[in-house]
């Protein structure tokens, strides 16, 4: 049983992360009711990004450990809140009206080029961050087994639960909740009846984005590093994996996500992990094919 709780507790971080980011994702795609691959360029670019800040930060401008750090997050929410207005403004709002494949086409391209921008930026090298609060916290102990966490874990998993919890009782009960959810269910009537529905679909893919970055903030502190080409396979990855609880229940999204990272956690745990993502990916068709893409009511966070 020790065990069992160990790779539950591997999950954790991972359910974090993949909560966070399904519950960006479906709060732009409630609106967008479209394929946006650049989420997932948004999140490894914002890593990436705040590990190069964070290298300038301590080799150059002779910052502290935790000021590089402080420096390069706020460097990487920032590039995340710009990248995320851009393409709401220069690639959703002209193509919204538009086959569906022109907003897929259109956010593969900015995928690629985040990516390229990425990889010009680090001069095709990877940059490592030091290993940051490591010490193991013992959270159940047996005969001859532990079952530990790290700080950084415990810390990251806090603050993508606060972001998570937070966002989905603000939009429950705050009006950009209310005009949210009018718009996500007739945009046209919305507007009718004097909703700025503009406004409301900027405000949100911004929300989206900083969800985004700020999950690629957390995962590279945790790892140290997040690849120049891990954007492809992130973008991806959340587009399957926030069909678990829904692409436009932003709050189901999370927990679907969250419960897809603990599945993966216990197959790592149990089953050969190189067949791991093929199992997963599989599991996840399998699902998409059996329920249908169905439309959640955007009204339920």
């Amino acid at each position: 049983m020790l065990y069992f709780f160990q790779q539950l507790l591997n999950g954790v971080h991972s359910a974090a992360i993949y909560g966070l980011l399904a519950f960006g994702y479906a709060l732009g795609n409630a609106l967008l009711k479209r394929t946006n691959l650049a989420y997932g360029g948004i999140f490894a670019f914002s890593g990436q990004t705040m590990i190069l800040a964070a290298v300038y930060g301590w080799q150059v401008l002779r910052l502290t450990l935790p000021a590089t750090i402080a420096f390069g997050i706020s460097i990487a929410l920032a590039y995340a809140a710009f990248f995320s207005r851009l393409l709401s403004r220069a690639v959703f709002v002209p193509l919204a009206g538009r086959s569906p494949n022109a907003i897929v086409t259109a956010t593969l391209g900015a995928l690629l080029v985040l990516m390229e921008f990425s990889r010009i930026a680090a001069d095709t090298h990877d940059y490592w961050l030091p290993p940051m609060l490591s010490t193991p916290v013992v959270l159940s102990s047996g005969d001859n087994f532990v079952a530990t966490l790290t700080v950084i874990q415990l810390i990251n998993t806090v603050i993508a639960a606060t972001v998570i919890i937070s966002g989905a009782f603000w939009l429950g009960r705050s009006n950009f909740g209310r005009y949210w959810r009018a718009t996500a269910d007739d945009p046209l009537a919305a507007k009718l009846c004097g909703i700025d529905t503009a406004r409301v679909f900027h405000r949100a893919l911004l929300i989206g984005g900083l969800c985004a970055g700020l999950a690629g903030v957390l995962a590279a502190s945790y790892y140290g590093n997040l690849g120049f080409g891990s954007g492809l396979v992130y973008g991806l990855k959340i587009l399957f994996v926030t069909a678990v609880g829904g692409y436009y229940a932003p709050g189901r999204a999370a927990l679907g996500a969250a419960g897809f990272g603990f599945a993966e956690a216990l197959w790592a745990g149990y089953f050969p992990i190189e067949w791991r993502d093929a199992w997963m990916y599989a599991l996840l068709a399998a699902m998409l094919v059996l329920t249908g893409d169905r439309k959640d009511a955007p009204n339920s966070v």
